[in-house]
């Protein structure tokens, strides 16, 4: 299938929006950042009390807080997989870290599953309506030479880590600008000179002074908190009576703060604050829940790599001064695959056939908004398993369990401890069905080899 096949959806977006409104001069700037392995109790405005995070906590009072926010998924590849194209996992390109079959070998001769050209990106859609879109950071999406490369998926400029395994490092000897591999010259031989959360700052307000004059689209997919478990400082935790790694992930998450601190008041200085819309959240739940220090996942069950709302659940906040109420908080369940079409509904555009979400900006304005949907995913490590929210429930299955189905009632039981599927049949039955219906085959991942029990190859697997 030719490279370019995007470039023909693009032109027909474009020739659709000419008589659209609102005007292109009136269309917000959109800044959506997402930190990577950060848990849902690990910033001020949903409980943590450990970690100093003063301007998230203002984005907070200044905006809306999702309180039942979801990822596209339980680990990397595939949450970013439903956030670009607006499909569920049982419909997107990107279903697990590595694909079973196909894809492309990258040098751990993990299968990378990328993009292909009929997968149309939120930044097409919003390039389409006259965004100029840049992204830095991790991508996860494309390997070099492939139709999954960002700059094939919408994105005028970008720089950073295009494969997540390489990403497991803070300081690389190489990043990725466009297509250009650039040498990180104070990191080359081992040397330890440059943290990537510097540079990946430094090119978004870069961006954002650029392109000031708008209308633009900045994705900003940090690597913190996400292992490797290294900072330039400890700061105001070298000090705290605590493990080295817990100091880390304190001085990560607080890294993070200072730069959304910087990140408002540039825009303040640019005197773009009030025409710009910013997203903050995390890829997936935390991966580690220190338990005992900063209760990084609870009250939730679980954490990165499971099904169960700790490795599900994440923080959402979105700050437009003026547009979004201030002080506001949504109990409404919401996920990745909702964020493609909230966007082009900001931007006026029309959204791709195909996707599973609906556009939240009704909830973002203060509107009451009311979703009778089931919310699905699939995960294929540890057997097949699927998990759909659904109102106040909560439902699992394992393929070739005893136990194979469990359903939780999440407002009585937010920590997932008891199920109560036997006690209801009929929403048991509801939500299988569901289940069924959602799930559509993949080439890349096979169901029933995922449920087939794994014989040890005695070689050990390159980390995800």
């Amino acid at each position: 299938m030719p490279r370019f096949l995007p470039l023909v959806l693009i032109s027909l977006l474009a020739s659709y929006l000419s008589a659209q409104t609102p005007s292109r001069a009136s269309l917000p700037n959109i800044i959506f950042v997402m930190v990577d392995d950060m848990g849902y109790r690990d910033i001020g405005p949903y409980g943590q009390t450990l970690i100093a995070t003063p301007n998230l906590d203002r984005m907070a009072r200044e905006g809306l807080r999702f309180t039942q926010a979801y990822v596209g998924a339980s680990v990397c590849a595939p949450s970013r997989s439903v956030l670009m194209t607006g499909q569920h996992l049982g419909h997107t390109r990107v279903r697990g870290n590595a694909g079973m079959t196909g894809g492309v070998l990258d040098q751990n001769q993990a299968r990378r599953v990328v993009l292909e050209p009929e997968d149309v990106t939120v930044a097409q859609v919003l390039k389409a309506r006259g965004y100029v879109t840049g992204m830095t950071g991790k991508w996860g999406l494309g390997e070099p030479g492939s139709t999954g490369e960002p700059n094939y998926k919408g994105f005028d400029e970008w720089f950073g880590f295009l494969n997540q395994n390489h990403a497991h490092t803070h300081y690389p000897d190489y990043l990725w600008r466009n297509q250009q591999k650039v040498t990180i010259e104070p990191n080359v031989a081992g040397k330890r000179g440059q943290h990537t959360h510097e540079l990946f700052t430094n090119f978004a307000f870069d961006f954002i002074k650029r392109r000031s004059g708008g209308p633009f689209f900045l994705y900003l997919p940090y690597t913190l908190p996400h292992q490797e478990m290294a900072v330039p400082s400890l700061g105001a935790y070298a000090d705290r009576p605590w493990s080295e790694e817990e100091k880390i992930h304190a001085a990560m998450i607080s890294l993070i703060d200072r730069d959304m601190g910087r990140l408002f008041d540039l825009l303040k200085e640019l005197k773009i604050d009030d025409q710009t819309v910013v997203f903050f959240t995390s890829d997936n739940g935390g991966a580690r829940r220190y338990d005992g220090r900063f209760d990084s996942n609870a009250p939730l069950r679980g954490a990165k790599g499971d099904v169960f709302e700790g490795g599900l659940r994440a923080p959402l906040l979105v700050r437009w001064p003026g547009q979004v109420p201030a002080g506001k908080t949504s109990d409404l369940p919401c996920m990745f695959f909702d964020i493609l079409p909230t966007l082009a509904d900001l931007a006026g555009a029309p959204v791709p056939p195909r996707i599973d979400g609906v556009s939240l900006r009704p909830t973002l304005l203060g509107q009451r908004q009311e979703l009778e949907r089931m919310i699905y995913w699939e995960q294929y490590s540890g057997g097949f398993q699927q998990a759909v929210r659904w109102g106040q429930w909560k439902a699992i299955r394992r393929d070739g369990t005893p136990a194979s189905f469990e359903l939780y009632d999440l407002s009585a039981d937010p920590g997932e401890k008891t199920s109560v599927a036997a006690a209801q049949p009929t929403v048991v039955q509801r939500i299988e069905k569901y289940m069924a219906d959602a799930h559509t085959p993949s080439p890349n991942w096979s169901r029933r080899d995922a449920a087939a029990p794994k014989k040890p190859s005695g070689k050990k697997k390159p980390a995800k």
